[in-house]
């Protein structure tokens, strides 16, 4: 039997937790026999989207700023409408070389409105193919609530037109969809609630650290990692840090950060061990992107949480509010990072018990391919039925 084939469309624009998630999804995909060839986008990350998975490179574009105001290029230059043009013509020929059974578009119609030239052509090229594969689109669990008029009206109407699932990653029991998208009612028959799509349980780490602080895939945390360094040097010497920049970071800022490091604290652009190491750890310090917080869930320490807000975004903040009242974490605003406040809030959660971790589902990324697999075998039975 063949396998059957995933064509995963995938754009990361500032951080790399799109990418990410995405990745922990076709790892899945394979594991359970299906073909995957996963479309990238953005900027390229080693060891993204890992062994196994099929890729294709689109020529590379990425936020033009912390606000998503703009696409630039690899060279961080203005798009120019015919390196657009050049993108989606790629993209829809290599949908028509996969030939795919499935196509899962990461993020739209609910985000990524930047990348509207490629992607609406992409669902018509879809439409009018002869054996038109199940479509899907694959959405985190809480959504940037700021749209403006008629968005949320245009995202049901393409759900409606193109989409056969609607895969939330997420635990209906911690945040539902219609509580960040308000017209999910209009589209619920095709929602599907997967899981948190969470890394498999860490091994013990062989390195333990009192403290892990991580800045995520983006480059936007180098406040936090200087305000950590500079809290640590306020606390005690026996405390053992662990910082994670991140692969954005700029050469230069990590090398001023690295001399500015004080005894006990190690300064990594990226470990390996990560999720091991927050096992081990006594607390994490990190925004509170989605897959950050899986891992922190997975893993099983204490948190505290400084929510992304640049732009006006609100999905960190909001994640972040749902756990601090879970008793999972504490939250500090961006606009509170000084080494000061840092050390204060470390001192405080380093003194209380580690915290009970509640039964939120961590395994979306096997129930994801579950599903699919699930849909697409009922499909078959159905058309073999019609033709008998």
């Amino acid at each position: 039997m063949n396998k059957r084939r995933v064509f995963f469309y995938v754009q990361h624009l500032l951080g790399i937790g799109h990418l990410a998630r995405a990745s922990r999804i076709a790892k899945a995909l394979v594991e359970r026999d299906f073909d995957v060839t996963m479309v990238m986008g953005g900027l390229p990350v080693p060891g993204f989207p890992g062994e196994g998975i099929k890729t294709i490179a689109l020529p590379a574009v990425a936020a033009g700023d912390r606000g998503f105001s703009g696409l630039s290029d690899a060279a961080g230059d203005p798009v120019t409408p015919a390196f657009l043009e050049r993108r989606k013509d790629l993209l829809i020929d290599a949908l028509r070389r996969s030939d795919p059974d499935v196509v899962i578009i990461e993020a739209f119609p609910f985000g990524r409105r930047q990348m509207r030239f490629e992607l609406l052509p992409l669902l018509d090229a879809i439409a009018a193919m002869e054996r038109r594969p199940l479509v899907a689109t694959s959405l985190r669990d809480i959504l940037q609530e700021r749209l403006k008029p008629g968005r949320a009206e245009e995202t049901v109407a393409l759900v409606r037109e193109h989409f056969d699932l609607v895969l939330v990653h997420g635990d209906p029991a911690f945040a539902r969809l219609q509580e960040t998208f308000p017209l999910a009612g209009e589209i619920e028959g095709k929602v599907v609630y997967t899981g948190l799509v969470a890394p498999p349980p860490p091994e013990q780490p062989n390195e333990k650290f009192d403290v892990v602080v991580s800045a995520g895939g983006g480059a936007v945390g180098k406040e936090l990692i200087g305000a950590s360094l500079a809290a640590a040097r306020l606390l005690p010497d026996a405390l053992r840090w662990c910082l994670v920049t991140g692969p954005n970071l700029p050469p230069s800022d990590f090398d001023a950060l690295s001399a500015s490091a004080p005894a006990g604290a190690g300064l990594f652009r990226f470990r390996q061990d990560f999720a091991s190491l927050l096992a081990g750890a006594r607390l994490s310090v990190s925004q509170a992107g989605y897959n950050t917080v899986c891992d922190v869930l997975r893993a099983g320490c204490a948190s505290l949480l400084i929510p992304f807000v640049a732009g006006g975004e609100t999905e960190q903040s909001t994640r972040a509010d749902r756990l601090e009242k879970l008793g999972l974490a504490t939250v500090l605003p961006e606009e509170g990072i000084t080494p000061q406040e840092l050390a204060l809030r470390v001192e405080a959660m380093l003194a209380r018990p580690k915290p009970a971790m509640p039964p939120l589902d961590l395994n979306g990324a096997a129930q994801t391919a579950m599903i699919l697999a699930d849909r697409l075998s009922r499909e078959e039975a159905v058309r073999s039925f019609r033709s008998a």
